[in-house]
């Protein structure tokens, strides 16, 4: 883990396309501001914890009454076959 003292004003670079920046400091609160691509996920600590819990994992997933239908990968005879998955395994 990298540890660096920042001043208010002043930016970290991670990567090509991210940036963190100290907005303010007071007492034992610091506000910061970050500045990245959409793709690029970012959560608090205590939301990371939570939505990986909330998150199914694939063997917990099961066909309900909400599940679709998914294309199963073709043989040469052009047979399609299908096959159940729950929406949230889609994701």
């Amino acid at each position: 883990m990298l540890v660096l003292s920042r001043k208010v004003g002043e930016r970290i670079h991670v990567g090509d396309n991210v940036v963190l920046e100290i907005r303010r400091i007071a007492g034992n609160r610091v506000t910061l501001a970050l500045d990245a691509p959409r793709h690029v996920r970012i959560l608090r600590g205590e939301l990371e914890t939570a939505a990986r819990e909330f998150r199914p994992q694939p063997a917990e997933c099961r066909p309900s009454t909400t599940s679709t239908t998914v294309a199963a990968p073709a043989p040469l005879l052009g047979h399609v076959a299908t096959e159940p998955a729950c929406r949230e395994c889609l994701t």
